[in-house]
């Protein structure tokens, strides 16, 4: 499957061409499929062959990790990690990072990619990163579920810290002061931070369920932004609490508790199941949550 060619997979397997030859004819008459054919100057895979590869290469990982295990020692390594995280994640949690890194592994490097979903699950199974942190309402439940019914676990994740959401406005604006109602909510003009771009999240869905909506005039995807843009206008907005005070401009803000029951928010790290048993991986995750302990002991 992955040279395309029986004399190049004889080679890297240190065989010969007739030994490769009749072990895929092995393994035809076992699976009843042909599994390659001839295409040109080289192999190229049946229908069954594509869809079962997938299993099969993870397989052959998980079992190369068990038999050579590979240490990861913090101080010696030059490895790259990628991470998926939206920016209010990232501006908690990569400060403390970063100090890990200077102090315990200073030839390790960290690339943050946008989170741009509330399941990364795709991310990554296709390895487009090695973790991803946030809140990840519809994955977590699954995977406990997955879990509890003894069913075999894709992914994995790691409960980091807990959170709220609060509604966010400029320090004077006219909703500033005594409590906020409902009705001031939904009557208001309001900026959502969307990492998709679609205009309706996980507040909106709360407010349906109460019969009510609110109107919704401006959609960003960072949560930088909309602080910025909130402290200089009448718009609300909700983000998290303990996001408010990295901002830089807390001093500008105000801050008013949601006038309607939300789901709390829960910050995991997520990561599929290859990882699970690499030392440099394990490292990683357990470098995120010293990062998030310290994060939120101040």
């Amino acid at each position: 499957m992955a040279e395309r060619s029986l004399t190049r997979a004889a080679r890297n397997l240190s065989l010969t061409q007739p030994a490769v030859s009749n072990a895929l004819r092995r393994l035809r008459e076992t699976l009843g499929d042909d599994l390659v054919q001839r295409s040109g100057q080289g192999m190229a895979p049946t229908p069954r062959a594509v869809v079962i590869w997938p299993a099969v290469r993870e397989a052959l990982r998980q079992l190369q990790a068990s038999l050579i295990p590979n240490e990861f020692v913090a101080a010696e390594a030059t490895t790259a990690f990628v991470l998926a995280m939206a920016d209010a994640t990232a501006a908690e949690l990569i400060p403390g990072l970063s100090e890990i890194l200077e102090r315990e592994a200073r030839g390790v490097s960290i690339r943050v990619l946008p989170l741009t979903t509330r399941d990364p699950r795709r991310m990554l199974d296709e390895q487009a990163c090695d973790l991803a942190v946030g809140y990840f309402p519809s994955v977590v439940p699954d995977l406990t579920a997955k879990e509890q019914n003894g069913e075999a676990m894709p992914f994995f994740f790691q409960r980091l810290y807990d959170g709220e959401y609060v509604c966010v406005m400029r320090k004077d604006h006219p909703l500033a002061g005594g409590v906020l109602s409902l009705d001031d909510f939904c009557n208001a003009r309001h900026m959502l931070v969307s990492f998709s771009g679609r205009p309706y999240g996980f507040i909106d869905e709360s407010l349906a369920a109460l019969g009510r909506e609110r109107r919704v005039v401006l959609t960003v995807n960072q949560f930088f932004t909309a602080g910025q843009v909130v402290a200089h206008s009448n718009l609300l907005t909700v983000l998290p609490r303990h996001f408010v005070r990295v901002t830089g401009i807390a001093e500008q803000l105000a801050l008013q508790t949601l006038p309607f029951a939300v789901s709390p928010v829960h910050v995991d790290s997520l990561w599929h199941r290859r990882s699970e048993q690499r030392s440099a991986h394990v490292w990683l995750r357990q470098a995120i949550l010293r990062a998030a302990e310290k994060a939120f002991s101040i």
